[in-house]
């Protein structure tokens, strides 16, 4: 495997990729629920839910490249 990976890794890592994209799918159908019972509008509701779920998506990005630069409990090899 390129890049020293094993078989089983890239399969995790598609697994890992799988379960994001199934639960963001799952968080922009909840929202846009919830958000049309608010509004009352479907087209709004999707608006919303889109663009909640891309704003949400972009933060997670953004705070877990700030927590790799954090090095509390992370432990060095020995």
């Amino acid at each position: 495997m390129p890049g020293g990976l094993s078989r089983t890794a890239v399969h995790s890592r598609r697994r890992a990729l799988a379960k994001t994209l199934c639960y963001r799918l799952l968080m922009v159908a909840i929202t846009v629920c919830i958000a049309w019972l608010v509004v009352g509008d479907l087209d709004d509701a999707v608006n919303i839910g889109l663009l909640a779920n891309v704003v949400k998506t972009g933060t997670y990005y953004a705070y877990e490249r700030l927590w790799d630069r954090v090095r509390w409990g992370v432990s060095t090899p020995a």
